[in-house]
């Protein structure tokens, strides 16, 4: 699990200011001082921030980029087993097995079922079929495991 350096260490600062602000709004509160509640309020918030980037830092993990693939919107997400993305007009067709291929790839799996332990993913292209008329072609077709995320290009 890679852990995100720029988060883990803004954590680790901000966890430190939280304690030294915690030092002293006891000391506020043993003086009386008329700012002791304020300082309640930005101690927690800073500890809030704290765990927050340390929450982040722990569960980061970067997108897989894909040899010849380019980036094309998710259209359709069903959330269990089928996700379609959308290819522009110009999308070169040596890009069609490369692009599915990482967007299975970049698919979170937790959640997700179907009967038979495969998520499918689409690429596909709405062309015109006529006058007023169009119809969706199916570019490439990849399909995920549920059970140990290996990725199948099926074209």
């Amino acid at each position: 699990m890679p852990v995100d350096p720029l988060s883990l260490k803004a954590g680790l600062w901000l966890g430190a200011a939280s304690g030294a602000l915690a030092v002293w709004m006891v000391v506020a509160f043993v003086m009386g001082w008329g700012f002791r509640f304020r300082l309640v309020g930005v101690t927690s918030f800073t500890a809030l921030l704290s765990l927050s980037c340390l929450a982040f830092a722990i569960s980061y993990s970067p997108r897989t980029q894909v040899e010849g693939a380019v980036s094309v919107p998710v259209v359709f997400d069903n959330g269990t087993n089928l996700v379609i993305a959308a290819a522009s007009a110009e999308l070169p067709p040596e890009a069609f097995a490369p692009t599915v291929e990482q967007l299975a790839l970049n698919l979170r799996g937790s959640g997700r079922s179907s009967a038979d332990g495969l998520v499918h993913v689409r690429l596909r292209r709405v062309e015109t079929a006529g006058a007023g008329v169009s119809r969706p072609v199916v570019l490439g077709e990849a399909t995920r495991s549920l059970d140990d995320g290996a990725v199948q290009v099926l074209r």
